[in-house]
């Protein structure tokens, strides 16, 4: 049977720095001015650069942010029609945007709204990223206030970027287009490596999110193997792929068991970066991270099987995997300091003769053996044998895994915020700070140990489905195979999916992960206090 192919995509803005105000961009055909909610006393406020564009135009903006009702709330859009200027042949219209209190969490909210609105035009220009609020002075620790300008253009190109984000798979192509260019204009100087890093991080967040969302009858395991290779190639990164021969012979079983049904076979995915200049001796040197990302590439359930209306969205529940993936394709552009190793454990649960059946036992690397009581909480038995792996043959001194692994923690935790375990309080209070500053937020969780004889099989060292507290004894299972090294656990099944449109987030797979990963890994000092 030959195998379907995923049509062109529709691609991410490119962006664009300009030391000038927006009204000087040329070849802008919209303008995009921030509107702030200002005092009681004050009312509306127009944001750097407005009054340059109001001369330019001849528009009186603030009259016409009031003939829309706007209230500068964030998410506002208003788009004002206007002529061309001297400056500027190919304007058309400006569009007066709210920003709220100018936090990172309302540009990046901004940035999304104003990139639905532009959709299928050349160039916007926006002064947006320029709106640097007064700094509290109790506020150094505080991720919900802008302390530079860079945050702020991180946050608001994060948000242009993943408010663009688009599939689809229709006889004639895609219906509309991102904007193809905006120029952040009016930021002054700014480190010149804040726009190379923060178009990287906001495209990891695209490339999760791509990934989770092509359907299955193009994404297995070998496809995922393939995007793998792509990516170390074009990112100077080691890959390393295991078929399913080499992972019987290492001893893979978890992996192996889940995908045995499957007419394409599991795979073993292993990516390797270390920082560009260091050599192999100091190489060794570096603290190691491990990022585990659960990749089953689609989920029946198994003979377990999942009702029908649970199982149409399981194309995404390789997301931790495509979240791994996408991270380390960005760790280069964010001047990651430190080694890090990528394990997706890619397969695909499905039901045939020769399928995982409640009841049978299989044996992990390392050895550790598990009783299979429920073949659709196959998830930690792949990621089992990842970490297993991990802690046996790589050193690490950190491991975090991420997975779609429970649909527990989305009774928990609803669907805007992910579960987060940890073994120690400084690498997840790290992960819960990251996750803030990124706009992927993580809520901590109990590895409470009362649950743990919950996991005891009557003939093997463990149940792989106990039951009730479905997502803190998931975490309890994954526990086991981590031993000592400081580990964190995301349970992304909560924010896996989105029902609709909502800032940043666009209907569908999520790829919630890729960002906050990655504001972690940027950090100088990730593993102080933690390993």
């Amino acid at each position: 049977m030959t195998a379907a192919v995923l049509p062109h995509q529709v691609t991410p803005p490119e962006f664009t720095l300009s030391e000038l105000g927006p009204a000087a961009v040329a070849g802008a055909d919209v303008i995009a001015v921030p509107v702030l909610n200002g005092s009681d006393a004050q009312g509306l406020v127009l944001g750097p650069g407005a009054a340059d564009v109001a001369d330019a135009t001849g528009v009186d903006l603030l009259d016409a942010a009031e003939v829309h009702r706007m209230a500068g709330a964030v998410g506002e859009v208003a788009l004002v029609p206007v002529a061309p200027t001297p400056a500027n042949a190919d304007l058309q219209a400006v569009a007066l945007v709210g920003v709220g209190a100018a936090r990172p969490i309302d540009v990046r909210r901004a940035g999304a709204a104003l990139a639905r609105r532009v959709k299928d035009r050349a160039t916007v220009a926006t002064s947006i990223p320029a709106v640097v609020p007064d700094v509290p002075d109790d506020s150094a620790d505080d991720p919900s206030v802008a302390h530079t300008v860079e945050e702020l253009v991180e946050a608001f190109v994060a948000g242009a970027t993943l408010g663009s984000f688009g599939f689809a798979w229709r006889a004639e192509g895609p219906t509309e287009q991102p904007v193809r260019r905006v120029t952040i204009a009016g930021v002054g100087a700014i480190d010149p490596a804040t726009l190379p890093r923060a178009v990287a991080i906001a495209r990891a967040g695209w490339r999760s999110r791509l990934l989770a969302t092509v359907p299955s009858n193009v994404k297995n395991p070998g496809w995922l193997a393939e995007q793998a290779e792509e990516i170390a190639t074009e990112h100077g990164l080691a890959c390393t792929v295991w078929d399913e021969e080499r992972l019987a012979a290492d001893g893979f079983g978890g992996i192996l068991a889940v995908g045995k049904a499957s007419a394409t076979p599991p795979r073993l995915i292993r990516l390797d970066y270390t920082p560009e200049g260091v050599g192999a001796r100091a190489a060794r040197k570096l603290p190691h991270v491990v990022l585990v990302g659960k990749g089953i590439t689609f989920d029946s359930g198994g003979l377990s099987l999942k009702p029908g209306q649970a199982m149409a969205s399981m194309k995404r529940d390789m997301t931790g995997g495509g979240v791994v993936l996408a991270t380390m394709a960005a760790l280069g552009a964010v001047g990651c300091p430190v080694r890090v190793t990528g394990l997706v454990p890619a397969a695909e649960n499905a039901v045939s003769g020769d399928a995982l059946r409640p009841g049978d036992v299989i044996r992990h690397y390392g050895g550790t053996t598990s009783e299979v009581t429920n073949t659709d909480a196959e998830g930690r038995l792949v990621l089992a044998d990842a970490l297993a792996y991990a802690v046996a043959e790589l050193g690490p001194d950190v491991m975090v895994d991420v997975a779609t692994l429970t649909g527990a923690v989305k009774v928990a935790l609803g669907q805007q915020v992910g579960g987060l375990y940890a073994n120690g309080d400084a690498l997840a209070a790290a992960l819960r700070a990251a996750g803030d500053r990124a706009g992927e937020p993580l809520w901590r969780l109990p590895l409470y140990d009362g649950y743990r004889s919950r996991l005891d099989s009557s003939i093997a060292d463990l149940d792989n489905a106990p039951g009730s507290a479905g997502s803190i004894t998931a975490a309890l299972f994954l526990q086991h195979f981590v031993g000592d090294v400081p580990w964190a656990h995301l349970d992304i099944a909560s924010v896996g999916d989105v029902e609709s449109d909502w800032h940043e987030w666009t209907a569908g797979p999520s790829g919630f992960g890729a960002r906050l990963l990655l504001h972690w890994l940027r950090s100088a000092d990730l593993v102080h206090g933690v390993a």
